[in-house]
């Protein structure tokens, strides 16, 4: 080989060298608030894997559907999940116009703040409350409702808005997938109708890629001549465990590649991703930082991770380990 050839061989590998530290920076800065760890690499391979043109694991832009639950792996939902603090405040501002609901179980606990006893009503408790506080008015009265208790809210420890406590390193990872042509969806337990009220606004995610529980509707004439959809008491889909795969393809049509949870109650939705052909990828939000957030998983109440923790250690997901893979955890946070 002559020193001019050895040259222009030493320039190109020099050129490939740089790009590729080049990408690998463009990447590490996609994702700021994660540690260089484990989790983190995970996600760069899986997403290099498959948008990278020509590469057997390529994907197509169109069959890159990336679903995540919303509770607990998008935003707070310690200690009671959002929708239910907003139906506990939706029962005490209602109760002036039922004065029966003082001596009407369940209400008359959650007037009295007596959890314990609402606890004891169990599902048809929890039921008849869903029903007063979504029931009954129009989508778009109901969306309204959502809206202004959103901008009042605060949550009891953080005194913040709840629409402040979502994951900044999540919204990152939002951002970063649809930036290499994913599509992203919610998938939760969470009512629909309540999702889409701050779904866009929050994580850039639109109504119509937010799969939810659902309530049947009614097509109605309203008092200005103009239709209306009424929501009604009855229960059409609830989007939880066995429920999300249902959901995914009843709204979706397409297995995802990947998916984001962090309960029990996602367990089949990544059991599901898994199944499908080519790579795949399945993560769970471990909640471990008491300090920044919360510390719970086998024994919670709320977001129990206990089967699916120990699946995903068996199959090899990945498991986000909150306080040792994220250095920051709400976009308020220094």
């Amino acid at each position: 080989m002559t020193s001019t050839s050895f040259m222009r061989t030493l320039r190109r590998c020099l050129s490939a060298a740089m790009l590729l530290v080049a990408a690998a920076v463009a990447q590490a800065q996609g994702l700021p608030s994660w540690n260089d760890g484990a989790a983190k690499q995970a996600i760069l391979k899986f997403v290099a894997d498959v948008t990278t043109p020509g590469a057997p694991t390529f994907v197509p832009p169109a069959e890159r559907i990336a679903v995540f639950d919303n509770d607990g792996t998008l935003w707070i939902e310690q200690p009671i999940y959002v929708q239910f603090a907003f139906a506990l405040d939706r029962v005490k501002a209602l109760a002036p116009k039922h004065p029966e609901w003082k001596t009407t179980p369940p209400f008359d606990a959650i007037l009295k703040g007596d959890m314990k006893a609402f606890a004891a009503s169990g599902e048809k408790g929890l039921m008849q409350v869903m029903a007063a506080t979504h029931a009954g008015m129009t989508t778009e009265q109901f969306a309204d409702t959502v809206a202004q208790w959103l901008a009042k809210a605060r949550h009891p420890r953080f005194q913040r808005p709840y629409e402040e406590l979502v994951y900044q390193p999540m919204l990152e990872l939002l951002a970063y997938l649809r930036e290499h042509g994913f599509k992203t969806f919610i998938v939760s337990g969470g009512g629909v109708e309540f999702m889409r009220v701050f779904t866009e606004k929050v994580y850039g995610i639109p109504p119509e890629q937010v799969v939810g529980s659902t309530g049947q509707l009614a097509f109605k004439m309203g008092s200005d001549g103009k239709p209306v959809l009424l929501k009604l008491a009855q229960i059409d889909l609830v989007d939880d465990h066995a429920g999300k795969p249902v959901g995914i393809q009843r709204f979706i049509g397409r297995r995802p590649i990947l998916a984001f949870g962090n309960s029990d109650g996602d367990q089949q939705m990544l059991e599901w991703t898994a199944a499908g052909a080519g790579p795949r990828f399945m993560g769970l939000v471990h909640h471990t930082d008491a300090e920044r957030e919360y510390a719970y998983d086998r024994a919670s109440h709320i977001g129990r991770l206990d089967k699916a923790l120990d699946e995903a250690k068996a199959r090899g997901w990945t498991v986000v380990d909150m306080k040792q893979d994220w250095n920051k955890v709400f976009p308020i946070d220094k």
